[in-house]
């Protein structure tokens, strides 16, 4: 740990700057950051990461020297200021505020106007010619340093605050007088003393060490871990604290505080967006308590004040480069810059954003593709839309801000916890609630989407809906939300909870019932940053398809050929299951043969549908893979008829039913085994495959590129064995037309044994693709459609990271693909190895599979761009 653990900043200089964010936190690194560039920053310190990594490990207590500089930093702060804390007629008043290394908006605690007591209320009163605004700030820093550093719950505060204005006669906070607040702070006094059974401390050193503790606290809570977890933030040692100078927006009408982005974070405009409140403090604006103005109205009031937040605006995005969100305050006419981070934004901004930053100069386009769009927000893009076609008018509830874009369709849920619940048990929920908190994070997280009725475009719903690609739609004001009774009204029509509603965050609309939705289309932008994502990519994306239209798509998304087509998902047509399960109910290998051959010209045709959509680009077919169980019935009454259907004894289908019944299936008769047992099987594919080449080459003068994948294969004899079948049925079909294609035959590596052995195998395996699903679920020991039962617990305890179906096991799973591929190289340097499991969609796994070498990954459609980007960046880091 540095000797060093408070860094100032202010008055145009730093100790640090915006390198410095693993130990100044990202707030007080770019404080530091503004302070060097020169920007009218309040004076103050940063109290390291580190700090709070060492409170945390030793039971609370401050590492030694802490003390002492966090003194000096208050002096510091004094010497710019030009008042002293705790002063009887010039005191100096400090906010204290968190900020880890990585944003987490609302996760930590803050407390604001520290250093106020008896004293020093009245000397900011006289100071400052404004009694009720000294009180204002007396009332709120107690209810604040009592509901965070306390743990007072904040509607006791409420609960004085509404009996105090109902005796005076009174609807609004802003209608008691300066008396009055008086009388407040008095109040707020005994409800900290009734709940803690002290009272209220008046020591500003005292305030500052069991704030900056509290903040510190904050870095464990429950909110706190909950939203590290969901974003998977992980590495870092804790929360930084910045204590600053107070400056204040709610000393009158010449005063002001607010948010805004140098573009607008949803559609991604090159102009200011953002929200300000008068008179208020910037609390009131995020919090969602008062809906703000929007931003362009500042410029009617406070014209210079405007023409300054432009020019500060435009300074610090070119200096990032990249576009910012900015909080500021106007105090009596003079602009403050409080802090300012890269702004999160939509998928669809994300992308305007970089093309136009490129397109200006602001930045290149190996930066537009390194750093400024997400996977993520590739994701986002491909969010479903309400289809205006169906919605009546009639139905539309209310309209709100459209805080977060995309359509969302779910039930009516009013609790975080409830909503939590709902979805584990598979519902759709949408989280209905008058105001998000930090809270309610788990909810948020879980719900399809999140619908509010007060809040602005930078409200916590707002701000973190968008940062996770959730729909949202903030501060509907047309609905009154009533939890007591669990239902919304809009004054024509009550909502219940459970209630199906639909919301456009686009739009910001509240609709009645279940709505259809349609995919979104993708713009000029889009695909002027995947034509450089690709210049940078030199590893290939794939597709899973199993058919021409799920191809078509993924060309559409930029796959440069099919990396895994399921071929038993074709056999489940009316005609074809009847003849797949004549096939399974065949005694003898002539009747099997018979069955295949009424399959065969299905296949061959569901291949040459795909070829042709595929053109010249590689198409990787596994072989059936499935127990043979799975394409028969069930309930006696269905199998029933279809034994009917197949002209076969009732009695005799059932015994054959249950004969093909597994404990294990998954470890069962399946893969290769079903080829080795029947090779009738394997032979009928091939002629399919091959045949569906050979005739487009003849026909349509096309390049087909065939790779046939042998699955489950655990031993080299195994696929030498399949392989053996495949090469003899392959010439066979060359002799009967007199042509020859070029064609792979490879294996699936979803075996533990099959990457221990891969040097063996690769003797005659031309390819090598990991079926990273199967692969986890037998290195784990996990059944795949068992796992959800545990899995929620094991990563809440720690015991594992991610879901590893989701996101690839890199210490275990990962050390088998890294091996296999290794080992399969020694002994065929030229092997193809790619990966077709879901994990070839997921950005952390794709990284991966890049640093391995892999040629490709092969992920669904609709994963493909996700998956484009992931290796473009993957490239650009490895560079």
């Amino acid at each position: 740990m540095k000797e060093k653990q408070v860094y100032t900043f202010g008055n145009g200089s730093a100790d640090g700057d915006r390198t410095m964010k693993q130990l100044l936190g990202g707030k007080g690194a770019n404080l530091a950051e503004m302070s060097n560039i020169g920007l009218p920053v309040p004076a103050g310190f940063t109290i390291s990461t580190e700090s709070c990594h060492y409170y945390s490990s030793h039971n609370n207590l401050w590492p030694k020297g802490l003390k002492s500089q966090v003194k000096k930093g208050v002096e510091f702060i004094e010497k710019a200021m030009d008042a002293v804390l705790g002063h009887s007629k010039n005191p100096l008043l400090l906010s204290v505020r968190s900020g880890s290394a990585v944003s987490m908006p609302g996760m930590m605690d803050t407390v604001l106007n520290l250093g106020m007591n008896d004293n020093t209320v009245e000397a900011i009163a006289e100071h400052t010619g404004n009694e009720r605004f000294a009180y204002d700030s007396y009332r709120r820093f107690i209810n604040m340093f009592g509901n965070v550093v306390m743990n007072i719950p904040h509607d006791d505060f409420e609960h004085a605050m509404d009996a105090l204005k109902e005796s005076k006669g009174v609807e609004l906070d802003t209608d008691l007088t300066a008396k009055d607040l008086q009388e407040l702070v008095n109040r707020y006094k005994a409800v900290y003393r009734k709940s803690t059974g002290f009272m209220f401390p008046t020591d500003p050193f005292e305030q500052l060490e069991w704030s900056v503790n509290a903040v510190f606290k904050s870095w464990d809570s429950e909110r706190a871990k909950k939203y590290r977890k969901i974003n998977q933030i992980t590495g870092l040692l804790g929360t930084a604290v910045n204590v600053q100078a107070m400056v204040y927006g709610n000393m009158g009408d010449d005063c002001a505080t607010g948010v805004f982005f140098t573009r607008n974070p949803s559609t991604g405009e090159n102009k200011l967006y953002g929200e300000y409140l008068v008179n208020a403090q910037g609390e009131d604006v995020v919090a969602g308590i008062r809906t703000p103005e929007d931003l362009e109205k500042l410029k009617e009031i406070m014209p210079k004040q405007y023409i300054e937040l432009s020019e500060w605006g435009k300074t610090l995005e070119t200096h990032y480069g990249n576009m910012q969100d900015i909080e500021f305050t106007i105090q009596k006419g003079t602009l403050y810059i409080l802090q300012t981070r890269s702004g999160k934004r939509t998928g669809h901004a994300a992308i305007r954003i970089a093309t136009e930053m490129v397109t200006e100069g602001l930045i290149d386009k190996k930066t537009a593709v390194k750093t400024h769009v997400e996977p993520a927000h590739l994701d986002q893009l491909l969010h479903p839309q309400i289809d205006a076609k169906t919605v009546d008018p009639s139905s539309v509830l209310g309209i709100g801000l459209p805080a977060s874009p995309g359509a969302a369709v779910g039930k009516v849920i009013f609790d975080s916890d409830k909503a939590e619940a709902a979805v584990s048990n598979g519902e759709k929920v949408i989280l209905v609630r008058i105001e998000t908190s930090p809270e309610d994070v788990g909810g948020m997280s879980a719900a399809e989407g999140i619908l509010t009725s007060r809040g602005g475009m930078t409200s916590h719903a707002a701000v973190v809906a968008r940062g996770w690609g959730k729909p949202c739609v903030a501060g509907c004001a047309d609905i009154i939300i009533d939890y007591e009774n669990g239902n919304f009204t809009n004054g024509d029509v009550t909502v219940n909870e459970g209630d199906w509603i639909s919301i456009d965050g686009t739009k910001g609309t509240v609709i009645l019932g279940q709505k259809e939705v349609v995919k979104p289309e993708l713009d000029k932008n889009y695909k002027q940053f995947m034509k450089w994502v690709d210049k940078f990519r030199d590893m290939q994306v794939r597709t899973n398809a199993d058919s021409p239209e799920d191809a078509a798509k993924a060309i559409e998304f930029g796959a440069e050929g099919i990396g895994l087509c399921r071929t038993e998902h074709m056999f489940f047509g009316e005609e074809r299951i009847k003849a797949i399960r004549r096939m399974i109910i065949s005694e003898n290998h002539d009747q099997r043969q018979e069955a295949l051959a009424l399959l065969l010209p299905y296949q061959k045709e569901d291949f040459k549908e795909i070829y042709r959509v595929m053109k010249n680009k590689p198409v990787t077919i596994r072989l059936l893979d499935p127990p043979l169980h799975e394409f028969l019935p069930d309930e006696p009454e269905e199998i029933n008829k279809v034994a009917d259907e197949l002209g076969i004894r009732r009695n005799l289908f059932t015994q054959k039913v249950r004969s093909l019944k597994e404990f294990n299936p998954m470890l069962g008769h399946r893969g290769c085994r079903l080829g080795i047992t029947y090779p009738e099987i394997t032979e009928m594919q091939t002629r399919a495959i091959i045949e569906a080449a050979v005739e487009l080459t003849e026909e349509e003068g096309m390049k087909v590129i065939p790779e046939i994948m042998i699955p489950l294969v655990g031993t080299p004899q195994e696929f030498s064995s399949q392989k053996l079948v495949v090469d003899k049925t392959a010439e066979a079909v060359f002799a009967e037309k007199g042509r020859k294609i070029h064609y792979l035959v490879g294996t699936m590596i979803e075996i533990p044994r099959a990457a221990l052995v891969a040097d063996k195998i690769a003797k005659e395996a031309e390819f090598f693709s990991f079926g990273t699903n199967d692969l986890t679920q037998m290195t784990f020991g996990y059944s795949r459609d068992d796992a959800g039962k545990f899995l929620g617990e094991y990563i809440n305890e720690g015991i594992l990271q991610d879901d590893p179906f989701q996101v690839l096991d890199i210490e275990g799973v990962g050390q088998l693909v890294e091996m296999a591929t290794r080992n399969g190289r020694m002994q065929k340097p030229k092997l193809k190895v790619g990966i077709c499991g879901e994990h070839g969609g997921e950005p952390k796994s794709v990284t991966f599979c890049y640093e391995q070498n892999l040629d490709y990954v092969s992920c669904s459609p609709y994963r493909v761009p996700v998956a484009r980007l992931s290796a473009a960046q993957a490239a650009l880091r490895g560079k």
